[in-house]
C-alpha cells in the first residue's frame, strides 16, 4: 500500500512500516478491496495525496478530517475536497466556503477540490484514510489512526510555526500531539450543518470563526507566504 507513498514520506514513516498495527492495516485495506472493488474511496494510489502533495518540510497548515467521503466520485484524498467536477458539493464544504468568502468576499471559488490549498502547503489530512461505499468510519480501528497521529507528532516535533486547524471533536482530541508553544492551534466546531453553529468552553462556533484570516495572519507574523485560499 506504502508503495504510492512519495519517497521523502516513506523515509519519515519507514519505522510505522514495519510494525504490526500497519502489516494489518495493509492486509485489511487489500483484503477490502479486493472484496468489493471499486467501493472502497478514495483509489489505491489517491489514499496518500494528501501526504503526495505536500512534504513535511513544506507544510504550514494542517486541517484535520475524520475520514474520505463514502460517496462514489467524492473522495480524492484530502480531507473535506471532492473531486472537481461533483455537485452539489458536500454540505460541510459548502460551510468552508461561506467562512472563506466571510474573510475574503473577493474570492472566486470555481470548484470542491482543495489540490492547490495542498499544493501551497496546507495539509489536508483525514485521521483514516480509506473507506467503504455507503459507509462513513467503516475502516476506523483498523490502524489508520496510529498512523496518522504518528504524522501529526512527527510534523509537530521538527517544523516550526505552523497552523493546526482543528474542527470538531474528533479533531480536538487530537490537540495533546501539538506543543501549543511552537504552534498555532485554532478550535472550532464541525463545519458539518450540525456543528456550524456550536461552540465550547475551550472552541468558538465554525461560522464566524475567521480560521482563513486568522492562518493568514499567523503566517504573515512568522514570516511565511501566506495561503492563497
Amino acid at each position: 500500500m506504502n508503495q504510492h507513498l512519495s519517497p521523502s514520506w516513506q523515509k519519515i514513516l519507514v519505522d510505522e512500516f514495519q510494525k504490526s498495527y500497519f502489516q494489518h492495516l495493509t492486509t485489511f485495506v487489500q483484503n477490502q478491496r479486493n472484496q468489493f472493488p471499486d467501493k472502497i474511496f478514495p483509489s489505491e494510489k489517491q489514499t496518500f495525496q494528501a501526504l503526495n502533495l505536500c512534504d513535511i518540510e513544506n507544510v504550514k497548515v494542517v486541517i484535520l478530517g475524520q475520514d474520505p467521503y463514502p460517496t462514489k466520485g467524492h473522495a480524492n484524498g484530502l480531507s473535506f475536497s471532492v473531486q472537481a467536477d461533483v455537485l452539489p458539493l458536500p454540505k460541510s464544504l459548502q460551510n468552508i466556503f461561506k467562512e472563506l468568502k466571510c474573510n475574503y468576499p473577493e474570492k472566486e471559488i470555481l470548484n470542491g477540490d482543495l489540490t492547490n490549498w495542498a499544493k501551497q502547503g496546507v495539509l489536508l489530512l483525514n485521521t483514516i484514510l480509506t473507506v467503504q461505499e455507503g459507509i462513513p468510519n467503516s475502516h476506523s480501528k483498523q490502524g489508520w489512526e496510529i498512523l496518522t497521529d504518528e504524522i501529526i507528532r512527527k510534523i509537530a516535533q521538527t517544523q516550526d510555526h505552523l497552523v493546526f486547524l482543528l474542527f470538531g471533536k474528533n479533531a480536538h482530541s487530537k490537540e495533546s500531539l501539538i506543543d501549543e508553544k511552537r504552534h498555532a492551534v485554532i478550535k472550532t466546531s464541525h463545519p458539518s450543518p450540525l456543528g456550524v453553529f456550536k461552540s465550547g468552553k475551550d472552541f468558538v462556533s465554525f461560522q464566524g470563526s475567521n480560521v482563513f484570516k486568522l492562518t493568514n495572519d499567523y503566517l504573515r507574523s512568522n514570516h511565511k507566504a501566506e495561503i492563497v485560499w
